[in-house]
């Protein structure tokens, strides 16, 4: 029998796999591809079974759990009923390195096996697609390798959260030295232009810096292909055969691919480079656009309140709709993070308060000595 002291541990593990075990099953559920659908309905099993396990290891106890899907879980769902499985699979895999992290510390776990099950998905995954394999991009998809889905969501609910903690902080430090309410209006829509200005130059630099850097890569391979093709070749075969490919078979894959330039750097580049040169990094406007709109987006909240009302009103208003939008974006966080829900908002209220608390009496101090 296990020691009581085991008992919260059991617990936890147990909505894990419940958890997981809902947001597989609402993906199964929202994928148009069958050969996918059946994918995540493998992989709800595979949790379902991991529960069960826990579950029989409580009632040998004693004792009776019975959890249903946690919040974060239902969100989780919703996200993909929503906008789609691919949009939560990296949080997912994020997930899933944490629990076979977690499981290997675990003897009972790892007597059953339960971390090679969690790091051994995308086996199950091709298992799972029925023998004709899954497209490379799939695979990497729901290994986690996805740029998209939860990367798009993660920025988000970073690029708005800049937004309000900086804005919010600016609000009540021009609050606390005791100005106009024209003045503090007038502070804090200045405050989001140059915030959101700043954000969206700086991710078009970085975008334009990394397209400009991939590009010489891409340029300087499409050279060295048709200066010095023999050389290309070998780098191929060295490659292929570093990925446990016999040598014959890789100089013919190798001869392959050089038959057709274009293929040929293709290759290289994912290869050899690590770069897809279609994409390479993405669209620089597309970023700073999105960077501007999600900063301004979080900025706006702690000012709307001195649009309408004045006073202590909208000071109080002010502290009230940001801590509620604090709120929301910790429950944001939690989607990636792995910690609870309500840890995560309480947490983002704590610090963005706190920032707010520290420069309104920075202001208050400030307002007085220039009085």
């Amino acid at each position: 029998m296990d020691k009581p002291s085991t008992m919260p541990r059991y617990r936890s593990n147990l909505q894990g796999e419940v958890d997981g075990a809902a947001v597989y099953a609402a993906m199964a559920d929202s994928e148009a591809d069958p050969k996918l659908a059946e994918v995540f309905r493998r992989l709800a099993a595979v949790e379902r079974a991991h529960a069960e396990f826990w579950r029989k290891r409580i009632e040998a106890q004693g004792a009776r759990f019975a959890p249903a899907p946690s919040g974060r879980a239902r969100l989780l769902g919703w996200l993909a009923r929503r906008f789609g499985p691919a949009f939560v699979l990296p949080m997912l895999a994020e997930n899933e390195t944490r629990d076979s992290a977690a499981y290997d510390r675990q003897p009972e776990a790892r007597a059953a096996g339960l971390p090679a099950d969690e790091r051994s998905h995308a086996l199950l995954m091709r298992a799972a697609a029925g023998g004709g394999g899954l497209p490379g991009p799939v695979l990497a998809m729901l290994e986690g390798r996805h740029r998209g889905g939860g990367n798009t969501l993660r920025a988000a609910v970073l690029g708005a959260n800049d937004g309000l903690v900086s804005n919010l902080s600016l609000v009540m430090g021009v609050t606390g030295a005791a100005v106009s309410e024209n003045t503090i209006l007038l502070t804090g829509l200045a405050g989001l232009v140059a915030g959101a200005c700043s954000m969206a130059m700086g991710e078009w630099l970085s975008v334009t810096s990394s397209r400009e850097l991939y590009q010489s890569q891409v340029a300087t391979e499409a050279e060295e292909l048709r200066e010095v093709p023999e050389e290309e070749r070998e780098e191929l075969v060295l490659i292929y055969q570093a990925k446990g490919i016999a040598e014959p078979q890789a100089r013919a894959l190798a001869d392959r691919l050089l038959g057709d330039q274009e293929t040929a750097l293709d290759t290289l580049a994912r290869e050899e480079l690590g770069i897809d040169p279609k994409e390479l990094g993405g669209s620089a406007w597309a970023a700073a656009s999105w960077s501007f709109m999600l900063f301004a987006v979080g900025a706006i909240v702690p000012v709307v309140p001195f649009m309408f009302v004045s006073g202590s009103t909208a000071l109080l208003l002010s502290l009230l709709v940001s801590g509620l939008a604090l709120a929301l974006i910790g429950m944001g966080t939690s989607l990636f993070t792995g910690r609870g829900v309500l840890f995560s908002a309480l947490r983002q209220l704590a610090i963005g308060l706190a920032a707010a608390g520290v420069t309104y009496g920075i202001g208050a101090i400030a307002g007085v000595s220039l009085a």
